[in-house]
């Protein structure tokens, strides 16, 4: 799994996902735009749907950190 930030919108489900060197901003499952940091991305996102109320900051979205293949197949 890729290191990503969440927020349930009332649009849908707000993604900013680690893709590479890159970050995509997506909204359920539609890539919206690239970005070279989730900074940016969410300040697109938060223009892009102002009617949504995305919060600000990063902070307040969900963070699912990346894992490793190691330990996403159970082994040490």
């Amino acid at each position: 799994m890729l290191a990503q930030y969440v927020y349930p919108s009332r649009f849908g489900l707000m993604r900013i996902v680690k893709h590479g060197r890159r970050w995509r901003a997506l909204l359920e499952e539609r890539e919206i735009a690239r970005h070279e940091s989730a900074e940016t991305a969410l300040s697109a996102m938060r223009a892009a749907f102002a009617r949504a109320r995305i919060p600000a900051s990063l902070a307040l979205w969900r963070q699912i950190p990346a894992s490793t293949r190691l330990a996403h197949r159970g082994l040490s």
